[in-house]
């Protein structure tokens, strides 16, 4: 079975609510890999932001 995971909190994304992760995505980046549950490195920039997870690759806004 593959779970998914929440990006901010890092819990199964199936599991409890998560109506303040949602809310705080909006101003902040992800800080968990939806994947495999790692941190990731983040960076934030003026222009916006990158996350990194070793086994999955980077993210981006920009």
């Amino acid at each position: 079975m593959d779970t998914t995971y929440c990006d901010r909190c890092g819990e199964p994304a199936d599991g409890t609510a998560h109506d303040g992760c949602r809310a705080a995505r909006e101003l902040e980046p992800p800080r968990f890999c939806t994947h495999c549950r790692r941190r990731m490195k983040v960076q934030v920039v003026p222009t916006g932001w990158t996350a990194t997870c070793v086994e999955h690759g980077t993210l981006s806004d920009h």
